[in-house]
């Protein structure tokens, strides 16, 4: 349950910041001393309006262990003052640092996934999957202005994650989202990147300077998804269960997976897909949600071996392929392919209820 701490106060001589907010409620401000009070407001969006009031916290469920999920992004500040962002944009973004980590590893015996030493620029990357209401508000702005797209997509609830969405789609989607938020779009049909890519099944030129929406490359999903861990098997440590992530249990074929054994009993009800609200489970490291299980997320690699092509700094990928990148496993899936390391593809015409996606910005 949220449980906020009592007594929180403002010192006289600096501005309070909110430095935590902990799974359990916790929170915890610098510059307080006692005497002074001050409130705690709560907003789903940076811009307001900042509210006090609790109960209007609107849509939430609770877990079979009593947790509480919002179904909205919050934010959190103490009255009157600004909002510390640390690392979270307004778009629901988090920073991921920059800095070499090491890329695949050998747990699970991943032939094509050898340890490589990786280095990757600091970049932003979407908190939680695009759900099918942000997909539906980009998807009616993109058909509003000359995009063409080979699905419309689907989602099992407006807070779940779209799927049946395929590569070249997420693709044109990211073009739209950056245009709709005045940015610039980073896919072309073009060398010269003049001609930004809005319709068709091609492969797109990249401007990887632009400051628009894209897909991530497979090492950026990778460290993003370890969450600044090193050498675990998920975001979190090297066990699973369903209380972590949305996936199909097997504690028979796998000892790290503790189970309960089928899919996630939360949401295995009104047919497939079994997907779950976006934001359900715990974060990783860096603030990110669902980096295992859930949907499997379209990258922008082709996919192939070993890593670290054209170069071991900022990775792009094999130059040619016949699949892309899919990582994180899924609510179909059991718990190897949810591991940080696991790698998947498929042609990138390929609809299914098990795909998804999320964005990244460059800096």
């Amino acid at each position: 349950m949220l449980a906020l701490l009592a007594g929180i106060h403002r010192a006289a001589a600096q501005l309070p910041v909110i430095t935590s907010f902990s799974q359990n409620g916790l929170l915890v401000c610098s510059n307080l001393a006692p005497g002074l009070p001050a409130s705690l407001q709560w907003s789903s969006s940076l811009s307001g309006p900042w509210q006090t009031n609790w109960a209007g916290f609107g849509a939430v469920t609770a877990d079979s262990n009593g947790l509480i999920h919002v179904s909205v992004p919050m934010f959190y500040r103490v009255a009157g003052m600004p909002y510390p962002t640390n690392g979270l944009t307004s778009d629901g973004m988090a920073l991921i640092p920059a800095g070499g980590f090491t890329m695949g590893d050998t747990l699970d015996g991943e032939s094509d996934a050898i340890p490589t030493n990786i280095y990757v620029s600091a970049f932003y990357m979407d908190t939680n999957l695009v759900s099918y209401s942000q997909w539906q508000a980009v998807y009616a702005y993109a058909m509003n202005h000359g995009y063409q797209f080979d699905n419309a997509g689907t989602g099992k609830a407006a807070n779940h994650p779209v799927q049946t969405v395929v590569w070249y789609d997420v693709v044109k989607w990211s073009n739209a989202r950056s245009q709709q938020a005045g940015l610039n779009p980073v896919y072309y049909t073009d060398a010269g990147l003049t001609q930004v890519y809005m319709n068709g099944d091609v492969a797109p030129y990249v401007n990887w300077a632009a400051n628009g929406y894209r897909l991530p490359t497979e090492a950026e999903w990778e460290k993003a998804a370890r969450g600044g861990l090193s050498g675990q098997r998920f975001p979190w440590g090297d066990t699973i269960s369903e209380s972590q992530a949305n996936y199909n249990g097997d504690t028979t074929g796998f000892s790290y997976d503790l189970g309960p054994n089928g899919f996630n009993a939360a949401f295995d009800t009104g047919g497939y897909p079994y997907t779950s609200p976006v934001g359900y489970f715990a974060a990783n490291g860096y603030g990110l949600y669902d980096m295992a299980g859930n949907v499997s997320e379209w990258c922008w690699d082709w996919y192939g071996t070993p890593y670290g092509q054209p170069t071991t700094t900022n990775p792009t990928g094999p130059a040619t392929g016949s699949g892309r990148v899919l990582r994180s496993g899924s609510w179909w899936d059991v718990a190897v392919w949810s591991g940080c390391a696991d790698r998947g593809n498929d042609v990138p015409s390929r609809v299914s209820y098990v795909y998804g996606f999320r964005c990244v910005r460059g800096l």
